[in-house]
């Protein structure tokens, strides 16, 4: 048995983040108000319509298709490390499961929201299920979040139960109101070997049913491009193509967490350098994988240089789009890849600043599947304005993408605030089990 001094100060130590204080005030008074703004660029394009954003008749899609596939990408996260890192044994990932899980679940509440943005009726969206067709690859990406967000959601919760009892029977300075929704959520829990059974058997039908439904999801929202005969889209290697990428994105995502909450709720005997390091090897192997399929990506259709194909792949390389094009693959993929391979650069610090470049490149790849290849149709742009060629976002279209943006980081912050981020019980089981 652990003993009940050092049980007790792992109890102590993970729930001193449960707390309002002035940082958390301040911080959510400025999120709360960048918010405010945000809605109010979202009004005004609903009262306006779309006309107040770059979307054009050619390139109907824009930041907000790309903000979606993003959103979709980094909610990824909660499979790779709840579930495949979690049921391959890997005891080094207990910690920042949860984490994870936050991230996750944040995102994909989230996504759904973000395809609204791009909607000029939005309340059309109800058509979606009301005539919806079965062959149709958006009703089916609607199906996929909504399961994914709900699997999230319990996979959040489920684990979670001895420590909401946890936080019933140990935090004193609380709402009354808090208090209750505690137990209530706790479900009676009291530690039995039967409850302990059933938790981890709930656990694992979880961690098993989330993996196909996450791989889904992503490929999904691939088939969204890749059912199209465009350029840049027309790809069979889309399905696993995204979801590499996904989990780029998403391990850049929670790297960039575990560093705040390790400064900032003083967790660094929970949250050690053996984790980033871990991480950061992590990141180094699906940074490869996704390397590889960027290469396959322009490799083949640029060995043959059809036409169209032509057109793209001279626009992306050495055309308007090119400085992003491979600042993007640089600076968010390669050197990534490079630095992290130096055990010194899989340090926190380093690690937050490569894992910042990272997921500001994961949201600008996403920026460039989408944009360039509207911007090559088929069709011949003739008699249009130069807005209509050349796409470019508008101040209320920025504001309308940022939005989504500041709710996942909102439920972010919430969520660690009313529980335990780092799991209590699960932490001291396992210093049981190796003692």
């Amino acid at each position: 048995m652990l003993d009940q001094s050092k049980a007790d100060k792992i109890t102590s130590d993970l729930l001193r983040s449960i707390r309002l204080n002035k940082s958390f005030m301040i911080w959510m008074g400025f999120l709360s108000i960048s918010l405010i703004i945000c809605l109010g660029a979202y009004v005004m394009q609903l009262k306006d319509g779309l006309i107040v954003t770059g979307l054009r008749d050619y390139v109907s899609w824009g930041m907000y298709i790309s903000n979606f596939v993003f959103f979709v990408a980094t909610s990824l996260i909660g499979m790779l490390i709840s579930a495949v890192l979690g049921l391959s044994g890997a005891k080094w990932a207990s910690p920042l499961a949860r984490i994870a899980e936050i991230i996750a679940l944040a995102f994909a509440a989230v996504a759904g929201l973000v395809i609204i943005s791009d909607m000029g009726h939005p309340e059309r969206l109800l058509n979606v299920f009301i005539y919806g067709r079965v062959q149709s690859p958006i009703l089916w990406d609607i199906t996929v979040v909504t399961m994914y967000v709900v699997i999230s959601a319990l996979f959040l919760y489920i684990p979670l139960i001895p420590d909401l009892k946890i936080c019933h029977d140990k935090i004193d300075r609380i709402p009354k109101i808090q208090r209750n929704i505690y137990k209530i959520l706790s479900l009676n829990w009291n530690g039995s070997l039967e409850q302990e059974k059933i938790l981890k058997q709930l656990t694992r039908i979880l961690a098993i049913l989330i993996i196909p439904v996450a791989m889904a999801i992503h490929t999904v929202t691939s088939w969204l491009f890749a059912s199209t005969s465009r350029v840049g889209w027309d790809s069979t290697i889309f399905g696993p193509y995204f979801v590499t990428g996904a989990f780029v994105s998403g391990t850049a995502a929670v790297i960039i967490a575990m560093f705040f909450y390790r400064k900032n709720y003083k967790l660094k005997d929970y949250i050690t350098d053996f984790h980033f390091d871990k991480m950061g090897k992590l990141l180094v192997l699906v940074c490869l994988i996704y390397l590889y399929f960027n290469l396959n990506e322009f490799m083949v259709p640029g060995y043959k240089m059809k036409k169209f194909d032509s057109i793209h792949i001279r626009d992306l390389f050495e055309g308007s789009h090119s400085l992003l094009f491979w600042s993007v693959q640089i600076f968010g993929l390669v050197l990534p890849i490079i630095l992290l391979i130096y055990h010194k650069m899989r340090k926190p610090k380093p690690m937050l600043i490569i894992a910042i470049f990272v997921i500001i490149g994961a949201w600008f790849k996403r920026y460039l599947i989408v944009i360039p290849t509207m911007e090559h149709p088929y069709l011949p742009i003739q008699n249009v304005p130069l807005n209509f060629k050349i796409y470019t976002p508008t101040l209320i279209e920025t504001l309308v993408s940022i939005a989504p943006i500041i709710l996942v980081l909102l439920i972010i912050t919430i969520l660690s605030k009313v529980i335990p981020i780092i799991p209590i019980h699960e932490t001291i089981e396992n210093l049981e089990e190796t003692k």
